[in-house]
């Protein structure tokens, strides 16, 4: 009786900690990438942040592309992951210079920000977290004036993007997920992600 006893215990242990081994908290990585709408980009440019790169414009009509990016986590501990945030956007408009030169404005901005995820909800099927990052963009941008010249400009800028709730679901594996918050990748974004 005792040695059934200690068999089924140690039966029960090895499964547990196969289940546990093969689940969720067995990923150490995470990749992800995403599409996000209305990133910092895009406002700043309407509020004219930018114009001291770009001649002191005023800008109208601009179009945004949204936000583009691509991240990476490692998880040393079971909740906290630090990675890397790269983002990509574009925006297009007309500006007006001084009362006569009129054209066209066309600027990239490609961003690089260290980042840090906190999972406060890990779940096999289900997460729920909050994600900060803070970094640098680099602003290229072209005027092209009515009078058929071009100029070119460039100028660097602090960044950041702070994700307040994000919700991700599907396998333990991989997972669609939804953010909502404030920064380069976007005040909402989604994605897919792969952990491993």
């Amino acid at each position: 009786m005792k040695k059934l006893i200690l068999t089924t215990v140690a039966a029960l242990t090895i499964a547990a900690n196969v289940s546990a081994q093969t689940g969720y908290d067995d990923t150490k990585h995470e990749v992800a990438i995403r599409y996000g709408i209305a990133p910092n980009s895009k406002w700043l440019n309407h509020v004219g942040v930018f114009s001291v790169a770009f001649g002191g414009c005023e800008y109208d009509n601009l179009n945004h592309t949204g936000s583009f990016s691509a991240e990476y986590f490692y998880h040393s501990k079971e909740k906290l992951g630090i990675g890397c945030v790269l983002a990509y956007g574009k925006n297009k408009g007309d500006f007006d210079y001084g009362l006569n030169d009129y054209g066209k404005i066309e600027a990239s901005y490609y961003t690089f920000m260290p980042a840090v995820k906190f999972d406060y909800l890990r779940k096999e099927n289900f997460g729920m977290y909050s994600k900060f990052a803070l970094g640098v963009t680099m602003t290229s941008g072209t005027y092209k004036y009515n009078d058929g010249t071009t100029k070119d400009c460039t100028d660097y800028s602090l960044n950041f993007q702070a994700s307040f709730i994000g919700i991700e679901a599907g396998s333990p594996y991989l997972r669609g997920f939804t953010e909502l918050g404030i920064g380069e990748q976007g005040v909402l974004s989604i994605g897919i992600r792969y952990k491993f």
